[in-house]
């Protein structure tokens, strides 16, 4: 098995060599506290420009809860491409799944979101994580999920 990748966190940069996603799709600006094969912790600077909250809702701007287990599946890539060291390396990420989500708080602009991520199950193709995300402290979302890491070339 090759080393992780000696990484504790990743920076936007960092995150762009991990993972393929890109604005207005990229719901992560920063990742903290990664342990390879184990957890990180995920930033979400919420910010009123962003192209969702012309629809959702224009009124009463509120992240979309799609959005928000999104930000932790892009938060788990991250951990998953540290653990496997797959920096600069094509990463395809594809849910398979998305098991006991509940959304409990409202995440609008202004907000910082943290998704806090668990990994249950991984080191192959096929990983499953736990997430929560919280705003101040309090519980914004919660999920489990599994997704299908598939290294390309």
């Amino acid at each position: 098995m090759t080393e992780p990748a000696p990484y504790t966190s990743a920076d936007l940069s960092l995150i762009k060599r991990i993972i393929p996603h890109r604005y207005p799709f990229l719901f992560i600006d920063k990742v903290r506290d990664i342990v390879p094969f184990e957890s990180a912790v995920g930033i979400k600077n919420v910010t009123c420009n962003e192209p969702h909250f012309q629809g959702h809702f224009p009124n009463e701007p509120i992240m979309p809860g799609v959005t928000i287990i999104e930000a932790m599946a892009q938060t788990s890539a991250v951990v998953v491409g540290i653990s496997l060291n797959v920096i600069d390396r094509p990463l395809g990420t594809y849910f398979m799944g998305i098991d006991a989500c509940k959304f409990r708080r409202m995440v609008v602009p202004g907000d910082v979101l943290e998704m806090h991520v668990k990994v249950k199950r991984g080191g192959g193709k096929i990983w499953k994580f736990e997430g929560q995300a919280f705003v101040e402290g309090q519980l914004a979302a919660q999920a489990e999920f599994t997704a299908m890491m598939d290294l390309k070339g």
